[in-house]
């Protein structure tokens, strides 16, 4: 068993990201979700109501990053409650249906919301879901990476049934995230930028200062 300080040590991490899950009612976002933290398809999903709530931590890049994932329902009377998620969102699946064109329509009014509500500079992937109902299929790969590529998103297709890309969606969301703090695109101090420092890097960022502060002065000899 971990005594009480590995286990601390086992929940730190460098980063938490807050991601968000949108789009359609009947897309796949729960089962996205459950996919993602759960590693299997949820049998028996329901339409959300309001906005549910799961994290996990992953490795990226070298850093660990905790993912606080809001996953909000796609339906329109919950439009009010989980518009006030969307605050502070630094990252965000937005999940369409490939065998619904209705969903796939309504991308750019999600898009829209995202970049208006969380933040203008919101990474956002695009996820065609479903991608195991290949047969039924309403909207092209070709189509759907037209629009990513115009609105300047990833894309991926995806299948909660059988985890195809899901896990690859999350961590490509957040490696995306991470390049742009290393490349001062995103400051996680700004107010609502949906990062935080955790533990780990709390410690980093102190650290040098601490260092040069008990550093021995060269003598004279």
């Amino acid at each position: 068993a971990l005594s009480g300080r590995e286990r601390v040590m086992a929940e730190t991490y460098d980063f938490l990201f807050k991601f968000l899950v949108i789009g359609s009612a009947g897309t796949g976002k729960s089962c996205l979700l459950h996919q993602f933290i759960e590693n299997k398809f949820k049998q028996d999903s329901n339409h959300t109501i309001g906005v549910e709530f799961g994290s996990r931590v992953v490795n990226v890049g070298g850093k660990t990053v905790k993912l606080q994932i809001w996953d909000t329902a796609g339906q329109e009377r919950f439009r009010s409650v989980t518009r006030s998620y969307y605050r502070g969102a630094a990252g965000a699946l937005l999940v369409y249906d490939i065998t619904s064109r209705e969903t796939y329509n309504s991308l750019a009014a999600w898009l829209t919301d995202a970049r208006t509500l969380a933040s203008p500079n919101i990474v956002v992937i695009l996820c065609g879901n479903k991608k195991d109902l290949d047969p039924e299929r309403e909207v092209t790969f070709l189509e759907a990476s037209r629009f990513a590529q115009e609105n300047e998103l990833m894309f991926l297709e995806t299948s909660a049934l059988t985890g195809e890309n899901v896990e690859e969606a999350f961590l490509k969301c957040a490696r995306t995230i991470l390049n742009k703090i290393d490349s001062g695109e995103l400051d996680p101090e700004r107010m609502g930028s949906g990062i935080q420092y955790g533990d780990a890097s709390l410690r980093q960022l102190r650290q040098p200062r601490s260092a040069q502060a008990v550093a021995p002065q060269p003598c004279g000899c």
